[in-house]
């Protein structure tokens, strides 16, 4: 084999491994996910959420929402909400729309801004090796934790990171509901997003998870990448589609 053969298969080779960590535009079409989070005032926590089930619907005529949370543990007084956009043009079109819904406008933003201490989005791109799952019934709760990961991107810390997931998976004691990867925001962020049963139940299998060889190994090689890391424990609203 002569030298520039096998520079090509190893370019070849390169290209591939790196494609199939990457995310953002080497994904297969355009889809992205908005990740908004709201620090609510304390005091008005309890109507934000009665004007969240009440007047949702008026939003989510305009565009799909994938679930709408508030934080139990690892944050108070917070509301996450995901959702889901073909494409830019897409994104815009919709909030265009918001916009000019006097409805939306006047029955649930002007009221509830006053509610809020602070608002941050992110533009999060799912990995290319998961797919948005669905719990195994409902009435659940939901843990995201957040990695954020040393420069570099996918190519550097992908596929370590990928074995320390799938590593948990398989150990059966939790369900796996998405990973994002931000292409605005914290760069080199993570979100992976899990369902269990009850707090419990979480709790006993994280204990367990632990205690398996495997898992001790992928998450040895993956904090290896690591800066830091954090975790809230999410009730999902009735309104939630992820329930």
């Amino acid at each position: 084999m002569t030298p520039v053969v096998t520079l090509v298969i190893f370019l070849t080779f390169s290209i591939q491994v790196h494609a199939s960590l990457a995310t953002g535009p080497r994904q297969n079409d355009g889809t992205f996910y908005e990740i908004r989070t709201y620090d609510v005032k304390p005091s008005k926590m309890k109507e934000f959420v009665e004007m969240i089930n009440k007047h949702i619907h008026l939003r989510t005529a305009h565009s799909e929402m994938v679930g709408f949370w508030t934080a139990e543990f690892g944050g108070m007084n917070k509301a996450i909400h995901i959702w889901k956009f073909d494409n830019f043009a897409h994104r815009a079109e919709v909030r265009k729309a918001v916009a000019s819904d006097k409805e939306w406008q006047g029955k649930f933003i002007s009221p509830v801004l006053p509610f809020l201490n602070k608002q941050n989005n992110e533009i999060v791109y799912l990995v290319p090796w998961c797919e948005i799952g669905k719990p195994s019934k409902e009435g659940g709760v939901y843990e995201m934790v957040t990695f954020q990961m040393k420069p570099g991107g996918p190519a550097l810390w992908g596929q370590s990171f990928r074995a320390a997931i799938n590593a948990h998976l398989n150990t059966g004691y939790t369900k796996l509901i998405g990973v994002f990867h931000t292409e605005y925001g914290l760069l080199n962020r993570v979100h992976v997003l899990w369902w269990n049963e009850n707090p419990d139940s979480r709790a006993a299998g994280r204990h367990y998870a632990h205690e398996d060889a495997r898992v001790v190994a992928a998450v040895r090689e993956s904090v290896r990448f690591l800066e830091s890391q954090q975790n809230m424990l999410l009730i999902p609203m009735p309104c939630s589609p992820l329930k």
